[in-house]
């Protein structure tokens, strides 16, 4: 198995001729069948071998030491979720993949899972509007998951524009009252909120928006738990929904969400308009919004994710003389999209997922 310490999920080198090990884990024979199949194709993939359930992951994880486990949500025996807070204990390095379906039970325990350290979730069944014949979504879906994580032979060529090395630097003073927070976050985001807006203070003088690239039902299942969780109410953004003080609003799964300035005061607008960087919610249309309304009195925030998704719009914003902050390499999941605006040279600071919140506080 390769081995990973931590955050260094992000990018593990693959040697000549190593092929990235993979056991699945499903209790449908035709679901196991059907992911080795798909998977076989790939020449840097191995598929070592496949369980039924929980308890039969844990035994064939001992022996086989997988770099990547496809773990089933909803299995008998032993569940999805406990056998990953069992494989988190006694191997946390091993990249772990939720398998899901689009039901309110399966969404709940995908979001429950994500919050206790699986690395990404694939939905087995293919969200309204997809055309694509299952075989290829879930082959193009898994593999793209799994590249994040692998310095894979067969790199994903993205056209992307050179970016200048990573600029650290401690945050400036504040000029001028903060207004808003705005937040943009991908893969491993569910463990990164929960590390960020459950801190947040109950007395919070500002409103905090929250872009997470998730589908439909699974936005609304992650802003009930952050909710539980915190002293700040959090919700789902709805069209016209005044933007207030000491609340959080995430971005519904199918939307991008933006605010807009009416009357005088700021509230939220939803649009189906094109995905951007593949994804509706995207950062970049919040952060473009923030941007016109609030100007240099906005603090971005961009954390762990795959992608460049957040970097134009922290551009404008750090023209406006916003404050931004990035989430710092050890602590991401993925250090793309924090990795982006470091490398860009636009954060003012460059943090642990943990001094996120002080570095909030320190600018109001």
């Amino acid at each position: 198995m390769i081995s990973l310490g931590l955050g260094e999920h992000r990018r593990a080198a693959l040697g000549a001729g190593r092929r990235v090990r993979l056991l699945i884990v499903d209790d449908s024979s035709s679901m196991r069948n059907l992911l080795t199949r798909v998977l076989h194709e790939e020449s840097w993939i191995e598929v070592v071998g496949t369980a039924s359930d929980g308890e039969d992951a844990l035994r064939r994880v001992a022996e086989l030491r997988p770099d990547v486990i496809t773990l089933d949500v909803e299995m008998p025996h032993l569940n999805g979720l406990e056998a990953l807070r069992r494989i988190r204990k006694s191997w946390p390095s091993i990249v772990v993949i939720m398998l899901s379906s689009l039901t309110e039970t399966g969404a709940a325990a995908t979001i429950d899972a994500l919050m206790n350290g699986a690395n990404d979730y694939v939905s087995k069944t293919p969200p309204p509007g997809c055309t694509d014949a299952p075989q290829a979504r879930l082959r193009r879906e898994l593999v793209t998951r799994i590249r994040q994580f692998f310095s894979a032979p067969e790199p994903v060529r993205v056209a992307v524009s050179p970016l200048p090395p990573a600029v650290i630097s401690a945050a400036p003073r504040s000029k001028g009252k903060r207004r808003v927070v705005a937040i943009g976050v991908s893969t491993g985001g569910p463990t990164a909120l929960n590390d960020v807006i459950p801190v947040l203070p109950a007395n919070l003088t500002l409103p905090v928006l929250v872009v997470q690239h998730m589908p439909a039902m699974f936005t609304r299942i992650l802003a009930e738990r952050l909710d539980s969780a915190s002293r700040l109410s959090v919700c789902e953004g709805a069209d016209g929904m005044p933007v207030e003080a000491g609340h959080v609003y995430i971005a519904p799964g199918g939307f991008h969400m933006t605010v807009r300035s009416r009357g005088g005061r700021e509230c939220i607008a939803l649009d189906e308009s094109a995905p951007e960087h593949s994804c509706r919610p995207a950062v970049d249309p919040m952060l473009r919004s923030v941007n016109a309304v609030y100007g240099k009195s906005a603090i971005g925030v961009i954390l762990t994710g795959m992608g460049q998704d957040g970097l134009l719009g922290c551009q404008l914003l750090k023209k406006t003389g916003a404050c931004i902050i990035a989430q710092d390499e050890r602590s991401s999941v993925v250090w793309g999209m924090p990795g982006a605006v470091a490398r860009a040279g636009i954060a003012d600071a460059v943090l642990d997922i943990k001094s996120v919140v002080p570095e909030i506080l320190k600018q109001l």
